[in-house]
């Protein structure tokens, strides 16, 4: 179990949707926050609505696929805060196109944001977890890397997300017996503005801020969207309660059920079907 009280924390993509929704949630809790986000001023944001509830926050920029910028980021929450003890690597980008349409920098952009920045947070906060012999990482994946035929035309998005839930499941084997938890947070259905503002903080080395709203496919049709705030909640029982796994909405069991399970399930099928024809020849 993770005591969130009196712990520092930092949230990453925190200046809005489901990151604001976590930060806000964590000082609620006790917490003393770090909001990180690429957009300074939008942190800022977040971090005086915390202070203004009465909680304690900081507000930091922060590129997360630049490992520089993490590095600075941490050395100033240390200052801040002290050892940062619940790390949750949040911010992410994300496109719905056709991978004949994608070209090579925004495929970059999505992975370096949405996996390595999970995976440069988990290398530089983790030597100091470690240290203390205890934290806990909750790493923001989505529905869509967990179920990944559920949306169309997201090939990028789809590949880093489930990176994330790989790494995050194979990195709590990794720290078993260690004191440090982590957690892998499957997003889906939420009220964000990632679709419509992620094009504007592109940063210039992926081909920089383009004005283009991103069109959500046509033959595919999203459930209703939740209110960040009232998910958050459920990020903080996984922290106290050390679940490797969380779902922010239960529709997608059935897509789990009949979407993903049947893929499986064939594949293992096929290959009891072929050990047997091979062992009888």
């Amino acid at each position: 179990m993770t005591e969130i009280a009196g712990k520092a924390a930092v949230v990453t993509g925190g200046g809005s949707g489901m990151g604001r929704g976590i930060a806000l949630q964590l000082a609620k809790e006790g917490a003393r926050v770090v909001v990180a986000d690429i957009i300074a001023a939008n942190a800022e944001k977040v971090a005086q609505e915390i202070r203004d509830r009465g909680g304690e926050a900081i507000a930091l920029g922060c590129d997360v696929s630049d490992r520089a910028s993490v590095r600075a980021m941490k050395a100033k929450a240390n200052e801040a805060y002290g050892p940062i003890l619940i790390v949750i690597p949040n911010a992410g980008a994300t496109s719905f196109k056709r991978m004949k349409d994608v070209d090579d920098t925004e495929i970059d952009w999505i992975i370096q944001v949405n996996l390595m920045g999970v995976l440069n947070f988990i290398q530089i906060f983790l030597p100091d977890m470690l240290a203390a012999g205890e934290g806990h990482f909750v790493a923001s994946a989505s529905v869509a890397g967990f179920i990944p035929t559920l949306a169309p035309d997201h090939v990028p998005y789809t590949a880093a997300k489930m990176g994330i839930i790989g790494a995050m499941l194979n990195l709590r084997r990794e720290l078993e017996g260690t004191g440090v938890q982590s957690t892998v947070f499957t997003v889906a259905s939420i009220q964000s503005n990632m679709g419509a503002n992620n094009s504007t903080y592109r940063p210039a080395r992926f081909g920089g801020p383009y004005d283009e709203k991103i069109e959500v496919p046509k033959n595919f049709t999203p459930p209703p969207r939740k209110d960040p705030e009232e998910v958050a909640p459920m990020v903080t029982f996984a922290i106290r309660n050390n679940r490797p796994m969380l779902i922010s909405d239960p529709i997608h069991r059935k897509n789990f059920e009949e979407q993903y399970l049947p893929i499986a399930m064939q594949a293992f099928d096929d290959v009891d079907a072929f050990y047997a024809t091979k062992n009888k020849g």
